[in-house]
């Protein structure tokens, strides 16, 4: 997991340096001379070579954020037509974005839910606590059926210092209950960004022949010839991602669609934009 987000980070970086977004990156300000008790990480070791006297990179103030990742670990989340379910991305994604904030001094916490709230680790910015957030992210398995409104709630009702909240599911469920526990947040005074995550054939319904479809919740199947309900599936999927869509944007919540077979950086993106807005 450590080995993924560190290459999903680091490529990401790299890309940012060639693109208009490069001033998301941390860049310090100034240097200043070395003193008793300075991290020796944040030694100038070029400038060291070429002066032989000791600078530290005195960094642009840090912002202090908390971010707190909630990830839904219910059975939907294990859906896939091609290589990656959702559930794996949206843990790769975690363990990015969390590498990421460490990476940039911000706390981050994590909270796993499917009909319960599985796991829960309050925000740390210590770089040793990146290995407990990215060891839990690798234990954790999809599970039992959803109720993410209830679990929104739940996670508001715990967190008391106000902070920067990012959703990672498919939100299959009830629109009205997601929609309510967001609002819950940005009540306590939240910033909230929403990563929907689903798999390509779940928004273009592209299925050929006979298919049996199964219900990873609840079990129930469904033999039909996708051409014959392709039109009006993808009529009430669009109304369904626009309902939460436009529920988001009436209550300023960002709110971004990935697919699993798009790269991170629109949502490592969607996160910088949004911490960019808070300093």
């Amino acid at each position: 997991m450590q080995l993924r987000a560190r290459m999903v980070v680091e490529g990401f970086m790299v890309g940012l340096h060639k693109s208009p977004y490069h001033g998301f990156s941390v860049e310090f300000a100034e240097h200043r001379p070395y003193m008793d008790g300075d991290p020796l990480r944040n030694l100038d070791w070029k400038v060291y070579a070429k002066t032989d006297r000791m600078y530290v990179k005195q960094y642009e103030e840090e912002t202090n954020l908390k971010s707190y990742i909630l990830l839904d670990m219910s059975n939907s989340m294990n859906y896939t037509s091609g290589k990656i379910t959702k559930f794996q991305y949206a843990s790769y994604l975690a363990a990015a974005l969390s590498f990421l904030m460490i990476q940039q001094r911000d706390a981050v916490g994590l909270a796993a839910y499917d009909t319960e709230l599985r796991n829960y680790l309050p925000p740390r910015s210590v770089h040793t606590y990146l290995n407990v957030v990215l060891s839990t992210l690798e234990k954790l398995q999809p599970s039992a059926q959803t109720d993410i409104g209830k679990n929104l709630h739940r996670v508001a009702e715990r967190i008391s210092r106000r902070g920067l909240i990012i959703v990672l599911s498919d939100l299959m469920d009830d629109p009205e209950n997601i929609l309510s526990g967001l609002k819950h947040f940005r009540h306590n005074g939240h910033e909230v960004l929403v990563l929907q995550i689903l798999d390509p054939r779940e928004v273009d319904f592209a299925f050929s022949g006979d298919v049996r479809f199964k219900d990873l919740e609840t079990g129930v199947e469904l033999p039909t010839q996708p051409w014959h309900i392709r039109k009006e599936y993808q009529s009430l999927m669009s109304d369904f991602i626009e309902r939460i869509r436009r529920g988001c944007r009436e209550n300023q919540i960002d709110h971004t669609l990935l697919q699993t077979d798009t790269t991170y950086d629109q949502a490592l993106i969607s996160y910088l934009t949004k911490r960019k807005a808070l300093r």
